[in-house]
């Protein structure tokens, strides 16, 4: 199904239901919050009444975005005759929400790892950012790109591509920022929301694991323990980012990031890659997903064990070139 084609299937659905849930994955980022008020809104303006729930609460770096205050945190989904509209999911089972399956779905992803599950699919891996599909539905139903929206779609589309350093960006992505700046979007009090309110147990958590980091070719990896977490008085949120710092040096290609879900249990992966590694390939086969340059997954500890397996994966493409 075309681009179009599959907007205007999405338009006659909102057009013809008057309430609609919105999600998205659980340990939500920018995209997913941003991009969950963008929506609400344009649902709104089509007379549709609509309730934004997660499994958690929208990070403390986007608690400034318009609207985040209607975001509910919840474990279930609530009404089972509500539609639910997805959003960069690759199943019902990442939202992290219970009760959603007997429902009408609607799955909105940007991800090469996404799935056609619901009833509407639209997928289109070439987006910088689901961000940028809302845009899209935006501008189809004609709709007014408000200050809020503008603003919320913007810091979406900032944190989804990196500051605009991913592949994904493109001439495109400037042209929709470049719209949502003049309808509103203050992109200099965004990037300061964004990069320059970090609370400080993030930055004591910053040196611990830049402590712990190690490097061997052209891949650095680093981690944190759940005691470390909790001797920072930080919380795991305050691990988002970190793996930035490592894909950031000089000669690295590949970087991981570790952070310990449980003690001597799961250990949460954050993986980078400069464009060389194909890493949504290498979450992929543990389970998880992404975009070639920026992805995660899950694997089971002890932390030795878990570093092993992925840092196999990774030199395994760099050794034999498969990236």
């Amino acid at each position: 199904m075309t681009e179009k084609a599959s907007i205007e299937s999405l338009l006659q659905s909102f057009r013809s239901t008057k309430r609609f849930l919105i999600t998205s994955h659980a340990r939500p980022d920018g995209d997913a919050v941003g991009s969950a008020l963008a929506l609400a809104e344009i649902l709104q303006q089509l007379g549709c009444e609509t309730q934004i729930i997660m499994s958690d609460p929208a990070p403390y770096i986007y608690r400034s975005l318009p609207g985040v205050e209607t975001i509910t945190v919840a474990t279930t989904a609530g009404d089972n005759d509500t539609p639910a509209i997805i959003l960069e999911c690759d199943s019902t089972e990442r939202t992290g929400l219970k009760g959603l399956d007997s429902r009408l779905l609607i799955n909105i992803d940007h991800h090469a790892s996404g799935r056609h599950y619901g009833t509407l699919n639209w997928i289109d891996e070439h987006a910088c950012a689901v961000a940028e599909m809302v845009y899209r539905i935006a501008v189809a139903a004609k709709v007014e790109i408000t200050p809020s929206m503008a603003t919320c779609l913007y810091a979406a589309i900032l944190s989804d591509t990196g500051s605009f350093t991913y592949p994904s960006t493109t001439a495109s992505t400037f042209e929709v920022a470049h719209h949502l700046a003049e309808r509103g979007a203050s992109p200099s009090l965004i990037a300061r929301n964004l990069y320059f309110t970090n609370p400080e147990s993030k930055i004591r958590l910053l040196a611990v694991a830049l402590s712990n980091m190690k490097l061997d070719g052209q891949v650095a990896w680093s981690w944190v323990t759940d005691a470390e977490i909790e001797r920072a008085g930080a919380t795991a949120e305050d691990c988002e980012g970190v793996v930035n710092y490592l894909i950031g040096i000089a000669g690295i290609e590949s970087a991981v990031f570790l952070r310990e879900v449980a003690p001597g249990g799961e250990f949460r992966l954050s993986i980078r890659s400069k464009g060389k590694v194909d890493v949504a390939k290498v979450a992929e086969s543990f389970g998880g997903g992404g975009h070639r340059s920026a992805s995660g997954c899950t694997l089971e500890g002890p932390l030795a064990v878990a570093t092993e397996r992925i840092l196999g994966q990774l030199r395994g493409q760099l050794r034999m070139g498969l990236c």
